[in-house]
């Protein structure tokens, strides 16, 4: 019986050994994901202008922030009406599309 046991606790520690010796530790240098090596390598390969985006900021539309509830041609309207008017159409072949602002559309 204790040379079952004995070759039992040989054939775990064996085992236990070999699980732990899986595979090396990563290098701090080298990267961890696939973003990170495509980034490293275009780099390196000078495919980067390391460039920062201009940054557009501001007002896109033509009129008061505050007042921009309806917008037509990029020009922002208070309410349907006039926005209908600039788009040349008025009463029920006037369309708005959306919302914070609105699209106003004439309908065809």
């Amino acid at each position: 019986m204790s040379l079952r046991l004995g070759s039992l606790v040989l054939a775990f520690a064996i085992a236990v050994g070999a699980a732990g010796c899986g595979g090396a530790a990563a290098d701090a240098d080298e990267p961890q994901t696939a973003r990170e090596k495509q980034y490293a390598e275009a780099q390196k390969n000078g495919e980067l202008d390391n460039q920062k985006p201009e940054k557009k900021g501001g007002w896109r539309f033509k009129g008061e922030r505050k007042d921009c509830r309806y917008l037509f041609n990029s020009k922002c309207f208070k309410n349907e009406t006039a926005a209908c008017k600039a788009a040349g159409c008025g009463g029920p072949a006037c369309s708005t599309t959306g919302a914070g602002p609105a699209t106003v559309s004439c309908k065809k």
